[in-house]
């Protein structure tokens, strides 16, 4: 009997564990800003610093050398592939500018918008995701950072190839396993010291980099304008358009960036009506800096003749211009910089919003009282970009990346969706075994799986009929959220997204369709961080949640609210 009973009650308890992580793993929480003003973050960027910021984080070294990798294959059509990746941006920018605006008094960005809009560890998923992505993006920017200083270096004389392997590309230990690269860290802790002393000093420096660099950007597209031959125009697109289209998945990651502005919130003077134009302002900027750059490249040289490694800057030493070539890997210095030092400041925004919720530790939610910085999450993220780029090849983990950033992007056009959703008319509109917000949360969730689907028949090269099959099932998913849901606008003056739910039903199903167009080890890098990553919230996160603003059950689903 006793062992019966030893039995039942093992049982029992791990019933109630798991109740209670059920529990706890659905609760929202209702944004406010920190209640302590000594907790807050000061207001110091005004709309001009916000698009400095967006422009900074999305233009770096992509802008001189992927439009030649991708002319290579698509042709003078390169330019309707960063059209076309553009145009998605855009759409996910509207999702990203509906939120900022109604949340603009917090910091957190996705996380903090899954957070309200769906569940805890929904939140959390999103923010290892994304987390995952900083880290190892900074530290591969570092060294791509190291590898152009030490170019730039070696143009004098002097110091001309007698620098050594560890200051540039990295010098390879134990058969490869390690590579060391001194100079990298050396930078992130100088860009790391910059950020400590405040948000208008790192303001000011990204600036001033992003300035210099859209300068470069600008002078080398008036300088190649009048080398452009139009014969080199066609064939437009000597591959056909699969391979334009092939194209736009990969340069939809030049525009990735823009995010970084609504991170900004807490610490944009008037977040409201600001972050909503920073966001895409910068990003209409960056569309035109690169559609001018491709028409340039395309129309200097023929695409097939273009350089892998350096097309722009090869493109204009053979046409007699070695002076741009200078500039080029100037602009590359200033881009990569720019980039690394918004990247770190997102993910310190980041650790200072899970720190205020007691989802990691509390050191993390720390300002600095005279410096109002978050100093401990600041220097964390410089910490771990500084060992990772330091001792591995980190260049090497590229094809997990980006994981992190299209299911955030996902779960941000979702977001939009199930904030706009009334249940005023929930009654009338249930489906009898689920309400009318979960119905469209699972509408959601078909469009994603279509998504998925359709990527990976276009990836295989499947027949036609299992595309359009895909599109198809997603099509009807956006059709019932349109025609069966109902939906408010978002609260306050703030800006709106138009077209709800169909634009963001759109950017979810091209996210996904981008996602699955990745290698296969980044499908198994998201499952497993996942795994890991609900592991950590079981054992730590559901514990140390701030419930002082969290919600165990959301108001639309009430009794009250449906009636």
């Amino acid at each position: 009997m006793g062992g019966h009973e030893g039995l039942s009650t093992q049982r029992l308890s791990s019933a109630t564990w798991f109740s209670q992580f059920c529990a706890s793993a659905r609760r929202s929480k209702s944004l406010a800003p920190p209640s302590s003003p000594g907790d807050s973050l000061v207001r110091r960027l005004g709309l001009f610093d916000l698009i400095l910021l967006g422009v900074g984080a999305s233009i770096g070294a992509g802008v001189f050398v992927v439009t030649g990798t991708v002319a290579r294959d698509a042709g003078p059509g390169v330019t309707i592939s960063f059209l076309l990746a553009g145009a998605s941006c855009v759409l996910n920018a509207l999702c990203y500018a509906e939120l900022a605006s109604r949340f603009p008094a917090v910091v957190g960005g996705a996380y903090m918008y899954s957070y309200s809009a769906f569940n805890e560890i929904t939140a959390f998923l999103v923010f290892v995701q994304l987390m995952l992505d900083y880290h190892i993006g900074a530290a591969s920017i570092s060294r791509s950072l190291a590898s152009y200083a030490v170019a730039l270096l070696e143009l004098f004389p002097p110091l001309n190839g007698t620098l050594p392997l560890w200051m540039g590309s990295g010098q390879d230990l134990f058969g490869g396993i390690l590579s060391l690269n001194l100079l990298a860290p050396i930078l992130l802790a100088l860009l790391t010291l910059v950020l400590c002393q405040g948000v208008r000093e790192s303001s000011a420096v990204n600036s001033v980099m992003t300035a210099t660099k859209v300068v470069i950007v600008l002078v080398v597209i008036c300088a190649g304008a009048f080398d452009i031959d139009v014969a080199n125009w066609s064939p437009f697109a000597p591959n056909g358009f699969k391979a334009v289209l092939t194209g736009a998945t990969v340069v939809f990651f030049s525009y990735v960036g823009f995010d970084a502005v609504a991170n900004s919130a807490e610490e944009s003077k008037n977040p409201q009506r600001d972050l909503p134009i920073g966001i895409m302002g910068s990003l209409l900027v960056c569309i035109t800096l690169y559609i001018g750059v491709c028409l340039v490249l395309t129309g200097m040289v023929p695409f097939s003749l273009l350089s892998e490694d350096a097309p722009l800057a090869e493109a204009f030493s053979s046409k007699g211009m070695k002076f741009v070539s200078v500039l080029i890997s100037i602009g590359a210095v200033a881009g990569l910089t720019t980039t690394l030092l918004v990247g770190l400041y997102v993910q310190s925004r980041l650790y200072l919003g899970l720190g205020r919720d007691g989802l990691l530790p509390s050191i993390f939610s720390r300002i600095h009282p005279t410096l109002h910085t978050p100093l401990h999450s600041q220097i964390w993220c410089g910490i771990v970009a500084a060992v990772l780029a330091g001792i591995f090849n980190v260049h090497s983990l590229s094809h997990i990346l980006s994981v992190g950033t299209l299911t955030g992007y996902s779960v941000v056009a979702a977001c939009v969706v199930a904030l706009r959703l009334n249940d005023k008319k929930e009654r009338e509109l249930s489906s009898g075994w689920t309400s009318s917000w979960e119905e469209g949360v699972i509408c959601l969730v078909i469009i994603a799986c279509s998504g998925f689907g359709a990527g990976v028949f276009y990836r295989f090269s499947a027949s036609i009929i299992f595309l359009l099959l895909s599109v198809g099932v997603a099509v009807i998913a956006a059709a019932v959220l349109h025609y069966r849901q109902a939906y408010a606008q978002s609260p306050g003056s703030g800006f709106c997204c138009p077209g709800v739910p169909i634009v963001p039903c759109v950017c979810i199903f091209f996210n996904i369709f981008l996602f699955a167009q990745l290698h296969y080890e980044a499908w198994i890098r998201f499952v497993v961080v996942s795994v890991l990553a609900t592991g950590l919230y079981a054992l730590y996160g559901q514990y140390h949640a701030d419930t002082s603003t969290l919600m165990y059950q959301r108001a639309p689903e009430t009794e009250s609210d449906s009636g």
